[in-house]
């Protein structure tokens, strides 16, 4: 007999340091680590990349919990257990640690009467139950209440508080049991210096130099960069084995930093990632780590020879700095860091009831699946564009036939961003269960995959639910610019090289089109991106943007109204309802083809009874005159289709766009955004 799992627990929320996140005490929490971790997946919101059913913020830094009780420890006052909830996927990592959620560790268990306070301050030892570590927290408790307001200001944090002092005492080499785990301070993988260091946080450090970089860039410049990500994840593999730390392609440790000088001799330059983004600060971890490495002598960090006793040092970070007291014990090789205490504030926000959905309980989820009632509810369509744009549009055609055939609403639910990677890691994240489906195109599962890696793969983490569509791309421009040929537009783009062309994002068609028209045709042009189809063709209309290549479905109310003006068919023929107008080939520009499907998903393991039954549902959708006049109406030709069609289509897109992109120099160069 199973323990029937609390919905409802009480819950404070907490911004500690420069985190966020829910505070829990471990009573309040179902009992068993699995429950426990599936509560607190629920909680945050972690199957939603912004994470908009839950708590989290949708970043690794507002995805964080503490979990507080009594100790265990004879010498401690406080268990604190840290998690770290997924973001876009259902995981919960308790192997890290966090310094800026555990300064709001002593503040809350006073607030909850575990800890009296004393008059004046209160000092509460913490035992870390992440790393065992040990750190003494004082709190201001003038008259022996508890207090957040005082004068203390941390960068990252707007306004002050009161300052709560972390003295961290034995978190050298907590987690694996050495300071320097590869029993060197200095370590060569793939040709890099980089150090190795377990304090506070098992931390992978680099310096900047040696990857050429300043060390004082801002974070979006690192997260920009595909590649130096990439190397940077290479070497963070390589680096968790060494450390023993096993496989941690799965774990957020070891965390890379990378160092530079700082503005003077106590003071040295950081950039810490969460590990696959760059922090917008710096964790507090972090920092005691990036301290210890520049205090002692032989790291890839060190600074100058210190001697026994206390240092001022400063870790700088993109929002400003933190200050750390290092105590040295010792001196050269010899020395060892005894100490590091450093400042934080903690606020409480909120306190009341959480609210945990069933979903994400695995008993309730299984039960739904194999229900023999489909659909059980409302049926979500995530679309990977903004509202407004062609992908919208005629999703939103579809659900208004689809749900009365179905007995259930089907909505529409627009998750733009990250060329689609944040809607379809949604959709592989969700309960297969056939009541969340993913409107997936030729970006999301042709193009994109050919051109980066991703979190997700196309044909293997989807059931195919069956075609909707094709829509021809076109070449249009602004009404006003004074061309009215692909042969005059050339010839205006040469002359005066200083045009743009509008995009959806870097990876949509409207993008790989551009780039492969400004290749063969030898032109310059800027790329601008907008977040969707819609804001992207409005750009092309005011005139911000000369050019696009948007589908005639999303196109074709700017034609008809004479705001844009069509140039060229982006495909192998002309269209019957355009025939006077050529394709790209016959302008004299051939090679490039890009003719855009559109399909529905269904996440992988989804029961084959539910996934026949959507398929006929969408089929029969798609044989309605209505929907079939206005799909053509609007620019696109509708296209019915087994699930083993459009498995077939996958495969050979697949095989398509990783030739056309291996042949695309331009591909190579493009700096991409994971």
């Amino acid at each position: 007999m199973h323990t029937m799992i609390k919905r409802n627990i009480p819950c404070v929320l907490m911004r500690a340091g420069t985190s966020r996140g829910p505070f829990f005490l471990r009573e309040w929490l179902p009992e068993g680590d699995e429950a426990r971790d599936q509560a607190l997946i629920g909680a945050i919101g972690a199957s939603d990349p912004l994470q908009l059913d839950g708590l989290g913020g949708g970043s690794t830094l507002n995805s964080k919990v503490a979990i507080v009780s009594r100790s265990s420890q004879p010498d401690c006052d406080l268990d604190y257990l840290f998690a770290q909830v997924g973001v876009g996927h259902q995981s919960v990592d308790t192997r890290p640690n966090c310094g800026n959620m555990l300064s709001g560790v002593a503040p809350f268990a006073i607030d909850q009467g575990l800890i009296p306070a004393q008059d004046g301050s209160t000092t509460v030892r913490i035992y870390n139950v992440n790393t065992g570590s040990k750190i003494d927290a004082t709190v201001c408790t003038p008259g022996g209440k508890l207090t957040y307001e005082g004068d203390a200001r941390i960068d990252g944090v707007a306004g002050t508080a009161a300052p709560i002092l972390l003295n961290f005492l034995d978190a050298w080499g907590a987690v694996t049991g050495q300071l320097f785990p590869t029993g060197q301070r200095i370590d060569t993988i793939d040709g890099l210096e980089l150090t190795c260091i377990d304090a506070a946080m098992p931390l992978m450090i680099m310096r900047a130099s040696d990857l050429g970089l300043t060390g004082r860039e801002r974070p979006a410049e690192l997260d920009a960069n595909a590649a130096l990500l990439e190397r940077i994840e290479a070497l963070r593999r390589v680096a968790g084995q060494r450390m023993g730390l096993g496989d941690v392609s799965d774990s957020v440790i070891p965390k890379p930093v990378i160092v530079s000088l700082g503005d003077h001799p106590n003071a040295v330059t950081s950039r810490y990632f969460t590990p696959k983004k760059c922090h917008a600060s710096h964790a507090v971890t972090g920092a005691i780590g990036v301290a210890t490495a520049f205090a002692l002598p032989g790291t890839v960090a060190s600074g100058v020879d210190r001697p026994a006793g206390k240092h001022p040092l400063v870790v700088l970070h993109p929002a400003g700095q933190i200050d750390i007291e290092v105590e040295l014990k010792g001196v050269g090789r010899d020395a060892s860091v005894e100490r590091a205490a450093l400042v934080r504030t903690a606020r409480k926000i909120m306190q009341g009831e959480l609210h945990l959905p069933d979903y994400v309980f695995p008993r309730q989820a299984q039960a739904l699946i194999h229900s023999p009632t489909f659909p059980a509810k409302e049926i979500q369509i995530i679309v990977p564009t903004s509202a407004g744009g062609g992908n919208d549009t005629m999703a939103r055609t579809l659900t208004r036939k689809l749900g009365p055939l179905l007995g259930q609403a089907v909505t529409v639910d627009n998750r733009a961003g990250a060329n689609g990677s944040i809607a379809a890691e949604f959709v592989v994240a969700a309960p297969p269960d056939g009541h969340t489906l993913m409107f997936g195109y030729i970006a999301t599962h042709g193009i994109n995959p050919a051109l980066q890696s991703l979190s997700y793969d196309p044909i293997e983490d989807f059931a195919p639910v069956g075609l909707i569509g094709y829509s021809p791309t076109m070449l249009v421009v602004n009404a006003d610019l004074p061309v009215n040929s692909v042969h005059e537009l050339i010839h205006m783009l040469r002359a005066t090289p200083d045009g743009s062309y509008a995009s959806a994002g870097e990876g949509t068609v409207p993008h790989f089109a551009a780039e492969m028209f400004k290749q063969h045709a030898g032109v310059e042009l800027a790329g601008v991106t907008h977040p969707g189809a819609a804001p992207a063709i409005m750009s092309t209309v005011r005139g911000h943007c000369q050019i696009m290549f948007p589908s005639l479905f999303t196109a074709l109310p700017y034609l008809r109204s004479g705001k844009l003006k069509a140039l060229a068919v982006v495909g192998p023929e002309r269209l019957p309802s355009w025939p006077h107008l050529p394709t790209l080939q016959e302008c004299g520009i051939p090679g490039i083809e890009l003719t855009q499907w559109y399909a529905l998903f269904a996440p992988k393991g989804t029961p084959e009874a539910v996934l026949t039954e959507l398929n006929g549902a969408l089929n029969a959708v798609l044989q309605d005159p209505e929907i079939v006049h206005r799909m053509e109406a609007d620019g696109a030709r509708v296209q019915i289709s087994s699930r083993a069609e459009l498995r077939h289509l996958l495969q050979t897109e697949q095989s398509r766009w990783q030739k056309v992109v291996a042949n695309a120099a331009w591909a190579m160069e493009s700096s991409l955004s994971e």
